[in-house]
């Protein structure tokens, strides 16, 4: 098993979010109103790095899984819940999602979604167990069947490539002078940056295509029901690109837990055919964006996500240096 540095984060308290207590009363009677009746509150979700509420609600009828905030306290929440709501009315019947049942906009700026709840819904363990990583794997074929290419409706929305307007380009800015080597944590193998700078430059031509990404495949937006199927959470970032570029993270993840990730790469549907210089430039590309982000400064917003930043861009290191037989 790799020996990653970075202490790995409880993924289920990574959140600081509001109780159902503690939202407005004539917000809590506008859900309970959509709930058939008296809530039953779960506690707020734990995951994620976002303040918005998020919380199981037990009414009259099917529990729901809701999440709400309001738009002049936090915009950029509100714009991410808004864009799900959208994304996930236009998924295909058959990816893997939890389904938007309503949503509620107030006259004084509260955006609040309604999901089916998943029964018995639970987050993987960490370390990842071999059934419950093959599910989620299973639920990554099925999402990329079902998505390999952009539905009318997606169309819609307004899907863009990956990477649009943006670069991965940490590496190559290390190497070039625009960011500090300095910035990073002692143990990054320096004398690998060149190495690292020129697969990155080639990850745009690695991960392109027209498939439908997720684009944000943690463990943390994975749930687990009562039988054993895995369920893909949490659609904020879809964008378009190769389908197998949703594994590459996921997959780094199970390296680091001791999982044999390079063959369970190759043998899934998606990574089928991928060669080895597509693979590695995307964990180039992964690798040093990660930890490029987690030296920045701490983020207000979220007390947890540069210490999360780094252990992804470890990790997708780690699996990128074992693949190419580099020490560190």
């Amino acid at each position: 098993m790799p020996n990653t540095i970075t202490p790995r984060l409880q993924y289920s308290a990574t959140a600081v979010r509001p109780r159902w207590d503690d939202l407005p009363q004539d917000i809590r009677q506008l859900i309970s109103r959509r709930l058939g009746g008296v809530v039953d509150a779960g506690p707020s979700a734990g995951s994620g790095f976002t303040s918005g509420f998020a919380a199981v609600l037990r009414g009259v009828g099917e529990p729901a899984f809701v999440k709400a905030v309001n738009a002049n306290d936090n915009a950029v929440i509100a714009d991410c819940y808004q864009r799900e709501a959208l994304i996930n009315q236009a998924l295909p019947i058959e990816v893997p999602a939890p389904r938007l049942r309503w949503t509620e906009e107030t006259e004084d700026g509260w955006i609040i979604l309604g999901f089916d709840a998943i029964h018995g819904g639970r987050m993987p363990a960490a370390p990842w167990k071999p059934d419950e990583l093959a599910s989620t794997l299973d639920a990554c074929t099925i999402k990329a069947e079902a998505l390999s290419t952009s539905s009318a409706a997606l169309q819609k929305v307004g899907l863009k490539p990956i990477g649009d307007g943006s670069d991965f380009a940490d590496w190559r800015d290390l190497t070039g002078g625009a960011t500090s080597p300095s910035i990073l944590p002692e143990w990054v193998p320096t004398n690998r940056l060149d190495a690292l700078a020129e697969l990155e430059t080639h990850w745009r031509q690695a991960v392109a295509g027209h498939a439908v990404l997720h684009h944000d495949l943690r463990q943390d937006n994975v749930l687990l029901d009562t039988n054993g199927s895995a369920w893909i959470c949490d659609w904020n970032w879809p964008c378009l690109g190769a389908s197998w570029f949703d594994l590459v993270l996921l997959l780094a993840t199970a390296h680091a837990d001791g999982h044999d990730a390079t063959p369970l790469f190759g043998s899934h549907p998606t990574g089928r055919g991928v060669d080895d210089e597509q693979l590695d430039s995307a964990l180039a590309a992964l690798s040093g964006f990660f930890l490029v982000s987690g030296a920045q400064p701490p983020a207000d917003w979220s007390p947890y996500i540069r210490q999360h930043q780094t252990w992804c861009g470890e990790v997708a290191l780690r699996w990128l240096s074992d693949r190419r037989s580099w020490t560190f």
